[in-house]
């Protein structure tokens, strides 16, 4: 099965800035491209932390001096800041990132476990190669039905599972896959439904399958 990697999906061309870079250049280069955040790298490309509007914004939360406690912290804005800090002051590190050979999915689980929107992309030597956003991974979802079912039946169950898989049924509805009908062994069943959920654009499966032999505690495999 061939799977959508990263690469496949990701903006190529990206903005980023240099350990640097300072505070008023950020600024001016998130509001010039309308992102929110900003890959920072070092003199060889490698990707050493990312810079956003909320860290440029980030204020102090002073010291009450009588009591020891913080007073209630001030937002601070761009006109209230010295402008003295460079990148590498201002990042958030270690950045999160994404290799560019990962497959979409890791990508997805990666930006939910983190609760990101986008990942800086890294080639084999850390250097940034490009961007993914939760929008480019959606690409990854769009396509038929027939297109997904085709290739449960080809990839899945005769070329992977080298059966005769006539009495399973596959029907597929809006990215569902749902796999009916019966196999000789339960692990088989089991292959083809975890083979089934790495599919590109499929959104779940649903599991209707019988077995006539249960061959997962020995190890069977005819």
């Amino acid at each position: 099965m061939h799977h959508l990697t990263v690469k496949d999906v990701m903006t190529h061309k990206v903005i980023s800035v240099g350990e640097n870079t300072g505070f008023k250049d950020i600024a001016q280069t998130l509001l010039t491209h309308t992102v929110s955040a900003l890959p920072v790298v070092d003199d060889d490309g490698h990707v050493v932390g990312i810079v956003s509007e909320a860290d440029l914004l980030r204020g102090k939360e002073p010291q009450d001096t009588h009591s020891g406690e913080p007073t209630p912290p001030k937002r601070q804005t761009c006109a209230n800041r010295t402008g003295g800090e460079v990148a590498r002051e201002l990042m958030r590190v270690p950045a999160i990132t994404i290799s560019k050979d990962a497959p979409v999915a890791d990508a997805g689980r990666l930006m939910s476990e983190n609760d990101v929107k986008r990942l800086p992309v890294i080639d084999g030597q850390g250097r940034l190669a490009g961007i993914v956003s939760r929008c480019d991974l959606l690409r990854a979802f769009i396509r038929s039905d027939h297109d997904i079912e085709r290739e449960v039946r080809l990839d899945v169950l005769t070329r992977s599972l080298w059966m005769d898989t006539s009495l399973v049924q596959v029907t597929v509805k809006d990215g569902v896959v749902t796999l009916s009908g019966r196999m000789t062994l339960r692990g088989d069943t089991r292959i083809a439904l975890d083979m089934t959920r790495q599919i590109d654009g499929v959104i779940d499966v649903i599991d209707e399958l019988a077995w006539d032999r249960d061959n997962t505690r020995t190890g069977e495999r005819l």
